[in-house]
C-alpha cells in the first residue's frame, strides 16, 4: 500500500511540473471533435440541431508564459435539420485566437477571437445547394480547455469551442451558423 501511495504522489508531483511555456514555444495540436450546430437569424425558425464530427490541426505560438496566439485549419460541417431534411454546410475554417493560459501550472486555457470559414459544399437532402450560400463566413470563437501532460513534450488537450456567426451563411436569407464542439487533441511541443 505504501508503494502505491508513494507512486501516486510522485506521479502527481511530476504532472504538476513544467507545464508553463516560454516565449517562442510552438505547439502543434491535431484534434477531432463532436459538433452540434444550428442556425440563428430571422429566417431560422423551426430548425433543429445538426450533429457532426470535425477535425483539424492547430498551433499555439507563445508570447510569454500566459499568452499565446492560436490558429490552424479545421474541417467542420455546420447547418441544421430544416423541414426534416439535413442542410449541411462544410467549411475549411481558419481561427485567429488569443489564448490565455491560467492556473498554477497553466494547464487551463481560455481562447477567443475571429474565424474565417470557406464553404466547400452545401447539401439540402440530396440536392447540392452551394450556389445559394455565401462562399465565406466570419464568426466569433470562444473556448476553454485543459491539458493533461503525458510527457514534457506531449499532452492531451480536451476543450470546448463555440462559434457564433457574424455574417449570413445564405445569400438571400438571414441565417447565421452557430456551433458548439467538444474536442480532444494531442499537443506536441516543438
Amino acid at each position: 500500500m505504501k508503494k502505491i501511495i508513494l507512486a501516486t504522489a510522485i506521479l502527481c508531483v511530476g504532472m504538476t511540473q513544467a507545464q508553463e511555456r516560454e516565449k517562442g514555444t510552438i505547439e502543434i495540436i491535431p484534434h477531432v471533435g463532436f459538433t452540434i450546430s444550428d442556425f440563428s437569424g430571422s429566417d431560422a425558425s423551426d430548425n433543429g440541431a445538426l450533429s457532426s464530427l470535425n477535425f483539424g490541426v492547430g498551433a499555439d505560438y507563445y508570447l510569454n508564459n500566459r499568452w499565446s496566439i492560436r490558429s490552424g485549419i479545421n474541417y467542420q460541417t455546420m447547418g441544421s435539420d430544416v423541414d426534416d431534411e439535413i442542410l449541411g454546410l462544410s467549411y475549411l475554417t481558419i481561427p485567429l485566437n488569443a489564448n490565455w493560459h491560467f492556473g498554477k501550472t497553466r494547464k487551463w486555457n481560455l481562447n477567443f477571437g475571429p474565424s474565417v470559414g470557406f464553404l466547400t459544399y452545401a447539401k439540402h437532402g440530396d440536392l447540392g445547394v452551394k450556389d445559394a450560400f455565401n462562399s465565406v463566413q466570419v464568426g466569433l470563437n470562444v473556448g476553454i480547455g485543459y491539458k493533461f501532460e503525458l510527457t514534457k513534450k506531449l499532452s492531451l488537450l480536451v476543450n470546448y469551442q463555440g462559434m457564433a456567426g457574424l455574417t449570413d451563411a445564405a445569400k438571400d436569407l438571414n441565417l447565421r451558423n452557430n456551433y458548439g464542439s467538444l474536442n480532444a487533441g494531442l499537443v506536441f511541443k516543438l
